[in-house]
């Protein structure tokens, strides 16, 4: 049997046929592509289901209804087979790149991530530090503990490579040391992957571009709706963002009555699609521009998923007025930084006393050759932010957040 494809690809695809495979080979299904079996490895994998108690941008005790990493997972897929479906791209490859993109999130969102940063360049201030981008893929290549021949989930390259988006040169470099050629090449070279004329160049298949995109899009439709739904943000305020303010006043034209969370919706579902119909439109005029053939020939193109300029402009304006208003709104900066207090404290705790890691075969993984701090960094930024939270109180005695 072969495995069913829903539909022809494009020839700048990526052909599952044409993988580069895993690092431990295996025998093909008989009925799942290359890029199906890794979606599947991903969906029933621990990591994954930790998710759902993960922070977004509000923390998990905040409310039922707001964002974690898990539904902020799904939007990115669902948005990412919607392009891919019309742009004839794997969808399979863009639905398994996005489920596993956050899998090495830490609790509490970027700030259980900057706390283990910096307790780790504490440690070792040339080390590798932290990154959710490089743990998300430790997560998948070491520290599922799923299958008898390996460690990890033993992911194709493709889907490896899309999960790492984004990563530092220094980090890069050492994980180029241990896979040469491999998911890092192009971050790890002498202009950084942006110099046509050094042969290692190359961006990633167009399935993980399209992912990078999805996930921005995503991300800021839905922190307009939950900033909404917790009071920091306002329909008059959205007004001086251009994007926005678009939709709010096309939705009006269409329902005049309409106004409160039925307005809001209307307004993001607009803004949604017409992001949609840019990137395909911009990506389809792109592609025919570089004349390139099949998808290992694309990929040493510059970047060909994307915005057109004008939306590019306005999603950015989006993004300055998030930062400016929600994420650095007070409320939201006084429990980050409470949250990175959590995180600091817990890292020391583990650090002065590793027995206190319940269920860790600590002793094990440092004779197996890693160091006690990365040890204690996996083991916290596995965390969910309801483990973290127990896990401070028995420690210290204290509650991590006010009532």
């Amino acid at each position: 049997m072969q495995p069913v494809q829903a539909m022809s690809l494009a020839r700048y695809a990526c052909d599952p046929a044409r993988s580069r495979g895993r690092r431990h080979p295996e025998l093909p299904a008989p009925t799942r592509s290359v890029f199906q079996r890794d979606r599947d490895r991903i969906v029933h994998c621990t990591a994954f289901r930790r998710l759902v108690y993960k922070t977004q941008v509000f923390l998990n005790h905040e409310g039922d209804l707001f964002r974690t990493r898990l539904t902020h997972s799904l939007e990115v897929a669902q948005l990412g087979r919607s392009i891919a479906r019309s742009l004839q791209l794997n969808e399979d490859l863009v639905e398994a790149i996005a489920l596993a993109h956050d899998l090495g999130h830490t609790p509490f969102g970027h700030a259980g991530q900057d706390a283990l940063h910096a307790c780790l360049k504490a440690l070792d201030a040339a080390g590798a530090g932290f990154e959710h981008n490089m743990q998300s893929l430790r997560v998948v290549d070491s520290l599922e503990e799923s299958y008898p021949g390996f460690n990890g989930l033993n992911l194709s390259f493709e889907t490896r490579e899309g999960i790492l988006k984004h990563c530092s040169r220094r980090n890069a470099e050492r994980i180029e040391l241990r896979e040469p050629g491999g998911v890092a090449r192009r971050f790890a070279g002498p202009t950084v992957g942006r110099n046509p004329d050094w042969a290692g160049w190359r961006q990633p298949v167009l399935e993980a571009q399209l992912t990078n995109l999805a996930d921005e899009i995503a991300y800021n439709a839905h922190d307009i709706d939950d900033g909404v739904r917790s009071g920091l943000l306002t329909l008059e305020q959205l007004e001086e963002v251009t994007l926005f303010s678009r939709f709010r006043a096309e939705a009006l034209g269409h329902h005049p009555v309409l106004q409160g969370r039925r307005l809001l919706f209307e307004a993001l579902r607009r803004m949604l699609s017409e992001q949609v119909y840019d990137v395909m439109n911009a990506t389809r005029a792109a592609v025919l521009a570089s004349q390139a053939g099949g998808f290992e020939d694309i990929c040493r193109y510059g970047p060909l998923v994307s915005f057109t300029p004008d939306m590019a402009s306005q999603s950015g304006e989006l993004k300055k007025f998030l930062h400016r208003n929600l994420y650095r709104h007070p409320q939201v900066v006084q429990t980050t930084e409470a949250a990175k207090g959590v995180v600091r404290d817990l890292f020391a705790a583990y650090l002065n006393d590793p027995a206190q890691m319940v269920g860790l075969a600590y002793s094990a993984q440092v004779a197996a050759g890693r160091t006690p701090a990365r040890v204690i960094a996996d083991y916290v930024a596995g965390m969910t932010d309801r483990f973290a939270t127990r896990e401070y109180q028995r420690l210290t005695g204290r509650k991590a957040f006010a009532e």
